[in-house]
């Protein structure tokens, strides 16, 4: 288990690091799509590490999640581009409160520890 969650922290570390040297430019047209994809990443992430430290982490359900959570991000922000609504704010909030979830409940786990 805790190699695993330890797995994932190295992974997280590393991930920033690359993306902090690599000098890539996004057009500042994808900027809502990616912050919301990214932020859909991070989420799963996050729930991934809290199932780790609670005995229960599927690969499976961490993979599809990642990737399900992403793209319907990304479609709500496209969608809500094309009807001229600011439907990412929705998934924006949506994952920021299971991201403050998931970290309040990773904090209590391992406080109690």
């Amino acid at each position: 288990m805790w190699l695993g969650l330890w797995l994932a922290v190295f992974g997280l570390g590393v991930g920033i690091m690359v993306g902090l040297n690599i000098p890539l430019v996004l057009p500042q047209a994808y900027a809502k799509y990616i912050s919301v994809a990214a932020l859909a990443a991070m989420d799963s992430v996050f729930g991934g590490i809290r199932a780790a430290m609670e005995d229960h982490f599927d690969n499976d359900i961490f993979v599809t999640g990642f990737f399900s959570n992403a793209l319907l991000a990304a479609g709500l922000a496209f969608i809500g581009e094309r009807l001229g609504i600011d439907l990412y704010l929705a998934a924006v909030v949506a994952f920021g409160v299971r991201l403050f979830q998931n970290l309040a409940i990773m904090r209590r786990h391992l406080l109690k520890k």
